[in-house]
């Protein structure tokens, strides 16, 4: 099972990529845990598999650091564009995207976003615009499904947000039956925000793009920011524009750090 992969990171976001198009490699969520942990493994937030697609030019699927499987990864996108090159349509869990890596940025289309409870999903009904629910002064949060789900916070500071101990909590909490992205924000212009992520099944990340992406159109929506909104992140920036309705572009860059063999069956 000797394999080929590929490091490679959006804005310090970091995944193990491997192409299965040629020699398939089996993924369980004991094996995606043993490749991503950074002490006895390759180490890496997401791992990600491109696969053939018969819908799009490829498919790709992700694995966080947990071992399980989600549908949507903005960062991993990006590379996976830049891999393939041109402007690919790829074909995730949660939705067919378009991108374009022509230049030093790599532009991807999100399809058009979910606001509705059933749509993040939700336990129960209820406005996703101003949620009536909290957790130790972290109230009023937005909802939104971009491929995965997100719950937005608008705060003075993110850097004040306990997110290392509040994320895990409200990831996990019942309202959520499918767990949920949790983004800290502060809006720090008229189309800029500062922003930090507690990914599910990940962690603190220094950037997540399908955060940024739900960030900015929450943003938008309740009309904090006018578009194109530029996110900051501790890996660096992202920009997102939408217009207020139908698909969302997300412009950042995407980086090859190195190859590498190893034998997959090391990994359980």
């Amino acid at each position: 099972m000797n394999g080929e992969f590929i490091k490679m990171h959006g804005l310090g976001n970091d995944f193990v990529v491997i192409d299965t198009r040629v020699d398939a490699v089996s993924i369980t969520p004991t094996r995606a845990r043993a490749i991503a942990d950074r002490h006895t493994g390759i180490g890496c937030d997401q791992l990600i598999i491109i696969e053939p697609s018969t819908r799009a030019d490829v498919r790709m699927r992700i694995w966080n650091a947990d071992g399980g499987e989600v549908s949507a990864c903005g960062n991993a996108t990006r590379c996976v564009a830049r891999l393939i090159g041109g402007s690919p349509s790829i074909e995730t869990a949660g939705g067919i995207v378009s991108a374009s890596a022509g230049g030093a940025l790599v532009s991807v289309a999100f399809p058009e976003p979910h606001f509705d409870a059933a749509d993040i999903p939700l336990a129960y009904a209820m406005d996703t615009m101003a949620m009536p629910v909290g957790w130790e002064g972290l109230d009023q949060p937005m909802a939104v499904n971009v491929g995965n789900p997100h719950l937005v916070f608008f705060v003075d500071d993110p850097d004040a947000i306990e997110l290392e101990r509040l994320g895990p909590l409200i990831e996990h909490d019942p309202l959520f039956p499918e767990r949920i992205n949790v983004n800290v924000a502060s809006v720090t212009g008229a189309a800029s925000i500062t922003l930090r992520v507690w990914e599910r099944g990940s962690g603190l990340t220094r950037a997540c793009g399908t955060g940024a992406v739900a960030t900015a159109l929450c943003a938008i929506k309740s009309r904090r920011c006018i578009g194109p909104v530029t996110v900051a992140q501790p890996g660096g920036d992202l920009l997102i524009d939408w217009p207020g309705h139908g698909p969302v572009t997300m412009h950042g860059p995407a980086t090859e750090v190195y190859r590498g063999q190893t034998d997959w069956a090391n990994f359980g």
